[in-house]
């Protein structure tokens, strides 16, 4: 059997069985929040300096877990993207009402504000770890590493064979060009697309370093077999048309990862 054989074989295989796996409990059981700040025009370095001088010592006193800070290379939204973690979605909700209650958040959110709010939009989103998520472990870079956030959108019921591919090529190809793995997570039920989302981080030494990747990865004889054999065995494409979405970001200053 050549090597074209034996992928095709084996993400045949994987493409078509129960997937149980990807339904098992994760290792990892925090619950994950991805919050995204749109700040008005000439107010992100003022929402920046809140977030550097106060908010997330305040995030930390109330048992919320800062795990990255980013902002994308073009920023046109003004847009801030960040990740808090908590033991489960009972603990965020108590931490949450004790930070919005604390005196020194009221103080610090009231003189930041003297000349106008620093966010005219949130968006909020619950997020659990796959089960083949590497440990998600922040840490500092220097230089600092630039960071994609990676959303597909699936086909109809094809998200269990869209973790497969994953977790058995898609990973250790992405780690054979030099892409390094933060988090993988799905939408936690009841939110819009949680039945067909995977939301994933992955870093690079540089933007140019990402498009080197990636342009090696979509080249690799092995990627093109096993993406062929996933989808044949899917009955078509495992993503909808413009189903992947790609943002590179820089960390903030103060974000442990970076």
């Amino acid at each position: 059997m050549n090597r074209r054989q034996f992928l095709t074989t084996t993400v045949t295989a994987a493409a078509v069985a129960p997937l149980i796996a990807a339904d098992a409990a994760p290792k990892d059981t925090r619950c994950y929040e991805l919050r995204v700040y749109y700040s008005p025009e000439g107010k992100l370095d003022a929402l920046n300096a809140r977030f550097r001088n106060h908010t997330t010592k305040l995030f930390e006193k109330h048992g919320m877990t800062n795990v990255g800070y980013w902002m994308p290379l073009e920023n046109p939204e003004r847009k801030l993207f960040y990740i808090l973690s908590y033991p489960d979605r009972k603990a965020r909700d108590a931490s949450w009402k004790a930070f919005i209650a604390d005196p020194d958040w009221k103080r610090a959110a009231s003189e930041s504000e003297k000349d106008g709010g620093l966010v005219a939009k949130v968006e909020s989103t619950f997020l659990t770890t796959t089960d083949y998520s590497p440990e998600v472990k922040p840490a500092k870079h220097d230089p600092a590493k630039t960071f994609e956030l990676r959303i597909y959108t699936c086909s109809p019921g094809k998200l269990p064979n869209l973790h497969a591919r994953f977790r058995d090529h898609t990973m250790k190809l992405f780690s054979k060009y030099g892409m390094k793995h933060f988090g993988y997570w799905t939408l936690d039920k009841g939110q819009p697309g949680a039945e067909d989302t995977l939301l994933y981080f992955i870093s690079h030494d540089s933007d140019k370093a990402r498009q080197t990747s990636f342009d090696a990865f979509r080249a690799d004889p092995d990627w093109k077999t096993v993406r062929e054999a996933s989808e044949k065995a899917a009955g078509g494409s495992l993503t909808v048309k413009d189903g992947v979405l790609s943002v590179s970001m820089l960390a903030t200053d103060y974000s442990p990862a970076s």
